[in-house]
């Protein structure tokens, strides 16, 4: 593959920015709105990310409606955790239908077949659902830990406060994603040039890349991050108690185990979803003019997307009780015995807690 090197903004019309071979003199003629980006890799790169893509989009998008319609179908699920995974799986269908469609449909093509218009609601959406779905991941956190750890004492965490929690973070991601819309930075293609996001490529002054990207690096990633972390510790250290309290209880050390490997499997989630992002894109922003292959830039944007798919099997089908009530309503479990033991089931964190 040829040498790449990033072109500023200011050398090419105002709607993208691409790299280009050192060699290529007609910069115009490779505009990924324009010809497919043969120069960025092979065929085969780009119809292996387009089957991909599809993937992601008819597995989020089936998982997700599932774990919509499983909710919407059983009233007892209707807990204020599972309205928080049910937001989850709203935002991750907002990204599996319109944005896992769209870059299927561009890296066919093998470029953004969609024009500019195609590009901004691509970036606008795909950062709408991924910014809630980030959020909402810090809720479920914030929501353990207030429920079994109980800092507050006596507070209740209602339905009311989760359904507020979940307002809010579709206010946070509003707050992420409307601002490329109005010029503060700009949603272009990234990677190899068929999917869309935020520009933290280019050093064009006008739109304050820079900065709009250090905004969502602390208050998109940073705060979410830390919250998780802080609030799956507080979670860990209060089972660590319990389990020194009550050594002779089996239960309780069951419990730890379980929690401790819940903990990993959700912090290493969220890290695999978004630490590429935030970390690629500080690393572009902080190393103006060093040469980087695009076929990498891409990584960053698909594991994101693969979110959709992932974190519904961490947060929720790895909820006993919902994944009872989605086998009842797939036919595979109508036995009254099943639906009466799973109406009495109370997870052994939650005795730790209550303890």
């Amino acid at each position: 593959m040829k040498e790449m090197r990033g072109i500023r903004s200011t050398e090419l019309p105002e709607d993208f920015w691409i790299p280009i071979p050192l060699d290529t003199n007609n910069i115009t003629s490779l505009s990924p709105y324009l010809v497919p980006q043969d120069h960025l890799g092979s065929r085969a790169l780009f119809y292996s990310l387009s089957a991909f893509m599809f993937f992601l989009f008819v597995a989020g998008t089936a998982i997700n409606t599932l774990t919509i319609a499983c909710t919407v179908l059983y009233k007892k699920l209707r807990s204020h955790l599972n309205y928080i995974l049910l937001n989850l799986a709203v935002a991750n269908l907002l990204v599996a239908s319109v944005g896992s469609f769209t870059c299927f449909y561009c890296f066919a093509f093998r470029y953004m077949i969609l024009g500019p218009l195609g590009c901004k609601i691509e970036g606008f959406t795909a950062t709408v659902g991924g910014m809630v779905s980030l959020w909402s991941l810090a809720v479920v956190a914030f929501e353990r830990w207030l429920v079994i750890c109980k800092p507050l004492g006596s507070f209740i965490f209602k339905p009311s406060h989760a359904a507020a929690c979940c307002a809010m973070t579709w206010v946070f991601a509003l707050f992420a994603a409307v601002p490329p819309l109005v010029g503060w930075s700009r949603y272009i293609p990234e990677g190899m040039q068929c999917s869309c996001g935020p520009d933290w490529y280019t050093t064009n002054n006008k739109y304050n890349n820079e900065s709009y990207v250090m905004f969502l690096f602390c208050f998109c990633f940073s705060v979410p991050f830390c919250t998780i972390i802080f609030c799956y510790s507080q979670l860990l250290r209060m089972l660590k108690s319990a389990v020194k309290a009550q050594e002779e209880s089996a239960s309780t050390q069951k419990a730890e185990r379980e929690v401790s490997r819940m903990v990993v499997i959700m912090v290493l989630g969220f890290l695999v979803c978004w630490m590429p992002y935030a970390s690629f894109a500080l690393w572009v922003i902080n190393n103006r003019g060093h040469p980087f292959d695009l076929r990498l830039a891409t990584i960053p944007s698909c594991l994101s997307k693969a979110s959709t798919v992932y974190n519904p099997l961490i947060y929720i089908f790895l909820n006993k009780q919902f994944c009872e009530c989605l086998r009842k309503m797939l036919g595979l479990s109508a036995g009254e015995d099943e639906e009466s033991s799973m109406s009495q089931s109370v997870t052994e964190v939650s005795k730790v807690g209550h303890s």
